[in-house]
């Protein structure tokens, strides 16, 4: 099935869909928000790859966990994800409302300079 973006559908994940494959070790989140909204409040764990210079092939490998795209509200992650199919890649995960929705389901966020682990 083609999903909104002309390719393979977008997987919808819940926050605490990602909140529990984050804690088991079992997902890596990439944050597409660009640098200064990821430094003023990010998901814990995330990595930030920003939407604006986005290349699928920068990314990590994932390394057998479910790689899952993020932003402020499920729209840059959507493209994020289309890009990484366009590309080849057979990623399709991401937090569906993004991290407006994860704040909204009560899940913790870190604000503030980066730090080691965070």
């Amino acid at each position: 099935m083609f999903g909104i973006f002309g390719s393979k559908k977008v997987r919808d994940l819940t926050p605490a869909e990602v909140h529990r494959g984050i804690t088991e070790g079992a997902m890596l989140l990439i944050d597409v928000r660009e640098v200064g909204e990821f430094v003023a409040e990010r998901i814990a764990g995330a990595m930030n790859l920003p939407l604006s210079t986005f290349d699928p092939a920068q990314l990590p490998n994932p390394e057998g966990r479910t790689l899952v795209m993020q932003c402020g509200s499920g729209k840059r992650s959507a493209t994020a994800v289309d890009r990484c199919q366009k590309a080849g890649l057979a990623f399709d995960a991401h937090l569906a409302g993004g991290i407006m929705a994860w704040k909204a389901a009560g899940l913790p966020t870190v604000t503030g300079p980066i730090r080691a682990g965070q």
